[in-house]
């Protein structure tokens, strides 16, 4: 494993209890991007934290990073995020947080000790057929990688609203390479080009090093996040004194113009069914994550599909279409929530309680439980991918049970097995195409008779990779704005990748230190593109 050079050093500093005395912070939403802000207000912003009060719709805290469940019901995670060595804005966030298994320790020692022993290298990243894939070869053609090179070069104000496809070769699209990238990271070809070359880029150094073809660069957390990263910090969060109000919904905002600028006054929220109007000092700071790609998620069980949401089930579509109607430098949310169709897929969540399948894939693909990241089926019409993380994957998980996790990215695609479209099967039926691509329909029965298989559709998973121009997402804090930020992964952050807790961290930083005005840097991003050493490998392995 390279030095971890972007990681801070241990860090025991406590906030001091100095701070502003009357001064309130609200924060809409309990994502990470909130919980991280919360805790750069009192470590680095000296704020009390019982003058910090953070408002959730739902009955859980953690956003899009959750994790839930039971042996008896099953678990589930709609979503996993894979991390890396340079995410600095996130190493330093927890690296003081205590660890919930040793309080000695940070969670960033944690996630640090974990990845050094239980490293990562995918044995069977591919299959087709039942079989390995050959992933020697990226497949690309010479023009492939000029383009490839070319695209890295250009500025993103040129590519325009773009998508991928409009840019490459269908034959780019059978590639192993694009195998690889867009399974790893969840991108489809009508996604943008702007943010397929931020990722190029941000990840330049993941190419060479089996990076791509073995995830030998992919880090991940203990257990899940929600266990691993949102628990921990939520706990720290409350012995400092956060008030944390589950169950309520924000609605809408009102501004007043001040000789600071554009200011909240008002925040209309819905309390226990009742509107309720919050009345905002001019000092005090109001966060607001807008939009939430987790939004409308419904769950299916293993005997009915999941059902589609909309961006009217719940309330962080519906708060940002609101607050930019008359606020033109607030965004453009209709970009991103209007186009159900080119952001939505579906994930499921497998609780085993016969280790016959685990067994089965740890001879199959040659790797361990938690070693070998994820098994994508290139010749699944769903483009189905499965991942079998290192066992506990939940704190209160038996150890006779074991978890996993995986995904597909075309819903309405027919099953090649189950003659269904993904988006109309149940958990059964995604466990037996599943079974029939891995060549597992021996011991098909028994292991659905001993499995829970719970399916989950996600309408705006993918929806901060949709074609977006300049000014769709807001700044974090807008132009002429006084006591309004906008954090997690719909603002705008430059260069930094979309879909990763790093961008809601950063977020979070770069909101703390403006609003309060503090003299202190956000975490520097790591730019590998300007290392000559990364680049000439990066290069040398393109042409594989």
């Amino acid at each position: 494993m390279p030095d971890n050079t972007d990681i801070p050093s241990h860090s025991t500093a406590t906030p001091s209890p100095a701070g502003p005395a009357k001064k309130q912070a609200y924060l809409i939403g309990s994502g990470i991007a909130s919980l991280a802000s919360a805790a750069y207000l009192i470590r680095d912003g000296q704020f009390p934290g019982e003058q910090i009060h953070i408002f959730e719709e739902t009955d859980l805290n953690g956003g899009s990073l959750d994790g839930k469940g039971s042996a008896e019901e099953g678990y589930l995670m709609r979503g996993g995020r894979m991390f890396e060595e340079h995410y600095g804005c996130t190493y330093d966030l927890f690296n003081f947080i205590p660890s919930l298994m040793d309080p000695k320790k940070t969670v960033t020692d944690e996630i640090v000790v974990f990845n050094k022993e239980h490293k990562t290298r995918a044995q069977a990243r591919l299959i087709a057929g039942g079989k390995k894939v050959d992933m020697s070869q990226l497949g690309l053609s010479v023009n492939d990688r000029l383009e490839l090179m070319k695209l890295m070069a250009l500025s993103e104000d040129s590519l325009g609203t773009q998508r991928i496809v409009d840019y490459f070769t269908p034959a780019f699209f059978t590639t192993n390479f694009w195998h690889f990238y867009c399974t790893t990271f969840a991108f489809q070809p009508w996604h943008s080009l702007v943010e397929l070359r931020r990722y190029l880029l941000r990840f330049v150094h993941l190419f060479p090093n089996d990076g791509l073809k073995a995830l030998t660069g992919v880090w991940r957390t203990p257990y899940n996040q929600y266990d691993s990263l949102v628990l921990p910090l939520i706990t720290w969060l409350t012995v400092q004194g956060v008030r944390f109000e589950l169950g309520v919904q924000v609605t809408d905002l009102g501004f007043i113009h001040t000789a600071a600028g554009k200011t909240v006054e008002k925040i209309h929220l819905t309390r226990a069914g009742k509107p309720q109007v919050l009345e905002i000092g001019n000092e005090d700071l109001v966060f607001v994550t807008n939009g939430s790609m987790t939004a409308g998620s419904r769950l299916g069980t293993m005997d009915a599909a999941p059902a589609l949401g909309t961006k009217k089930d719940g309330g962080s579509w519906m708060l940002w279409e609101k607050i930019a109607r008359n606020n033109p430098e607030f965004g453009r949310p209709s970009v991103f929530d209007d186009h159900i169709e080119d952001s939505k897929w579906e994930s499921f969540t497998l609780t085993f309680y016969d280790p016959m399948f685990f067994a089965r894939m740890e001879k199959f693909t040659g790797n361990a439980a938690g070693t070998g990241g994820l098994v994508t089926m290139t010749d699944s019409n769903w483009l189905m991918s499965v991942v079998l993380a290192r066992q506990p994957h939940f704190l209160n998980q038996p150890e006779n049970i074991q978890v996993c996790w995986g995904y597909g990215l075309f819903p309405d695609a027919r099953g090649n097995f189950v003659k269904k479209k993904m988006s109309e099967c149940t958990g059964r039926e995604i466990l037996i195409e599943l079974l029939s691509h891995l060549r597992f329909t021996d011991d098909k029965e028994k292991i659905l008779s001993t499995s829970k298989c719970i399916p989950c559709m996600m309408p705006f998973i993918t929806s901060q990779f949709l074609p977006r121009a300049r000014g769709d997402r807001p700044l974090v804090i807008p132009r002429g704005c006084a006591n309004i930020a906008f954090i997690g992964q719909y603002c705008e952050i430059p260069d930094d990748v979309v879909f990763t807790v790093e961008y809601s961290i950063r977020s979070a930083q770069t909101a703390v230190y403006s609003l309060l005005h503090l003299d202190k840097e956000v975490t520097p991003m790591y730019k590998g593109q300007y290392d000559i050493g990364v680049l000439y490998d990066a290069t040398r392995t393109l042409q594989s």
